[in-house]
């Protein structure tokens, strides 16, 4: 029995708001146990009771990797809203305006330039909060714009992926942002600048299998979900049982399709060490 969500949770509920109520604690989709927002928050969003990594905003994100938490946003283009005057229960544009409130952000990706261990870096992350972090037209602009002021500034790029894929909404033109994005990275490797991906939970469907999985160093969160389709897709496909841990950053690593595997607190000391090696600045 949990005592929190059982008890405590009630009690609110009956002398608080309901919104408020709701909006003060978070059940970690791992352990199912109740957590406190403002301790998950000092917590840089790690489950205290097993560890599990729960979706970070970008922007703390951002002040965890950045030196003194410092950094620049670079301003994205607005491109059309909806190209395609997408229905289905929701218009398309309504959605947008939604999670643009809940979120404050245009789309699902941030791009920062700062310092990383006194390297110029750009770093562009996916809000997983924005829509899954899908990837359309802005998503895919966004990479591709980040990928050219690296090339412009000659600093490495760091590219955070969360994502559940390409943006239905968009259809094919969020297809076409699978090709966009890998001859942008394609680039900096032309120009021998470094592209280091990160994967984050969950980095799956158009996303895995474009930019994110083209990086000279792959380095995912522990316990993370990579892969293109959902594990039950696949079981129902090829009518096998899957193996335990599959599709888990760790089962990637021991297969060779991930490199390294660290908590999100040892990240920032990881990138660093791995961009003295790659800029040869022991």
């Amino acid at each position: 029995m949990n005592w929190i969500s059982d008890f405590v949770r009630p009690k609110i509920k009956k002398t608080t708001a309901k919104g408020i109520a709701d909006n003060l604690w978070t059940k970690c989709p791992e352990c199912g146990q109740m957590l406190f927002n403002r301790e998950l928050d000092k917590d840089s969003y790690i489950c205290s009771f097993c560890g599990h990594h729960l979706h970070l905003p970008v922007k703390k994100r951002f002040e965890m990797l950045f030196d003194d938490g410092r950094y620049k946003l670079l301003t994205l283009p607005k491109l059309q809203d909806d190209p395609l005057n997408f229905k289905d229960s929701k218009k398309y544009t309504d959605r947008l305006r939604a999670y643009r409130r809940l979120t404050g952000h245009n789309d699902a990706v941030l791009v920062a330039s700062g310092e990383l261990g006194s390297i110029k870096t750009v770093i562009a992350a996916l809000d997983f909060s924005f829509m899954g972090g899908s990837m359309g037209t802005a998503v895919g602009e966004g990479i591709v714009r980040a990928a050219e002021f690296a090339l412009k500034t000659k600093a490495p790029l760091i590219i955070i992926s969360a994502s559940g894929g390409a943006r239905m909404q968009e259809g094919m033109l969020s297809l076409v942002q699978m090709a966009r994005t890998v001859a942008a990275v394609n680039q900096l490797k032309e120009k021998n600048i470094p592209y280091i991906s990160v994967l984050t939970d969950p980095t799956t469907g158009g996303v895995s299998a474009s930019f994110a999985m083209l990086g000279d160093i792959h380095i995912a969160e522990q316990g993370c979900i990579i892969g293109f389709a959902g594990a039950r897709v696949i079981e129902q496909t090829i009518h096998e049982t899957l193996p335990e841990g599959f599709q888990k950053a760790e089962y990637l690593r021991d297969h060779g399709m991930v490199d390294i595997v660290v908590g999100r607190l040892e990240m920032r000391a990881k990138l660093i060490k791995i961009l003295r090696l790659l800029l040869n600045r022991h």
